[in-house]
């Protein structure tokens, strides 16, 4: 299977053109419990009302790890890494590591979301 990286064209209010990715960021052990998370999805969301043309958050798997902390896999649409790593730094998020989406394969749908 060939891979193919899809990239979506964003016009923005500077009409300056920008490329949209798709990356996976990895948050690992980035907070204490749920009620923190929520929190910093929170500010996330704060934060990219800022920079629509830059970073789009698209869902969160939320990783259970060790010693009850939890981390995440973070799906986002941006313009680059660069984009992403400044969009954590103003709202105080880890960045473990960004990679690149090359294709999106599903099987089935998301399953129901569970609660922390």
């Amino acid at each position: 299977m060939r891979a193919a990286v899809a990239a979506h064209t964003v016009v923005s209010v500077t009409d300056k053109e920008e490329t949209m990715e798709l990356y996976a960021i990895l948050r690992r052990g980035g907070w204490r419990s749920g009620a923190d998370l929520a929190e910093a999805a929170a500010r996330s969301t704060a934060v990219g009302a800022t920079m629509p043309d830059e970073v789009r958050w698209i869902r969160s798997y939320v990783l259970a790890e060790g010693a009850g902390s939890v981390g995440t896999v973070c799906i986002y649409e941006a313009t680059s890494p660069e984009a992403i790593r400044r969009h954590a730094s103003l709202a105080g998020l880890p960045v473990t590591e960004i990679i690149p989406v090359a294709d999106t394969v599903v099987v089935r749908p998301d399953p129901e979301a569970v609660a922390l």
